[in-house]
């Protein structure tokens, strides 16, 4: 069943790219007792994704803060070295952590997959949008597929 909105998420693997190679991260500690914004594309370097979505989050990230968010974070089904290269390529350093789904672990968790096989691209994370405090989803934006609105850094600032 979907993640819902009051439901604290489930524990999944991310890993992130550090100066000693991809790592794990600690899903409790990365969540706990901080608020995060959390937002899913369904890949690294595909066109809304790259064009719209995470440059829409990088140039509020400021904002976001300053509403009391503490980091914002994007997930893919992408693995480290490609969520890595992509944040380099698009300006995401000191603004958006770059999670990877590498296996879709927390995209099938939280019930919020897609399936993009007739792009060649397998099973994948929706795109969607959240405010996590503390583990527990108080904000969720899924779009319907093909869309680009409710996701949008500009929506969650509204929302905040």
């Amino acid at each position: 069943m979907t993640i819902a909105k009051g439901e604290r998420l489930p524990a999944a693997t991310f890993a992130k790219m550090t100066e000693n190679g991809p790592e794990q991260v600690d899903f409790d500690a990365f969540f706990a007792g901080r608020t995060v914004a959390l937002f899913s594309v369904p890949g690294a370097f595909t066109p809304t994704c790259s064009a719209k979505h995470l440059p829409g989050f990088i140039a509020k990230a400021d904002a976001l803060k300053q509403k009391g968010v503490d980091e914002v974070a994007c997930t893919a089904v992408n693995d480290a070295f490609v969520m890595d290269a992509w944040g380099k390529s698009a300006g995401a350093q000191g603004k958006v952590t770059m999670l990877a789904d590498g296996n879709g672990d927390f995209a099938k968790a939280v019930d919020l997959v897609m399936d993009g096989s007739k792009f060649g691209m397998g099973t994948r994370g929706q795109r969607f949008s959240m405010v996590v405090r503390d583990g527990v989803v108080d904000q969720l934006n899924v779009e319907a597929p093909g869309d680009f609105k409710l996701s949008s850094a500009e929506h969650m600032l509204e929302q905040l």
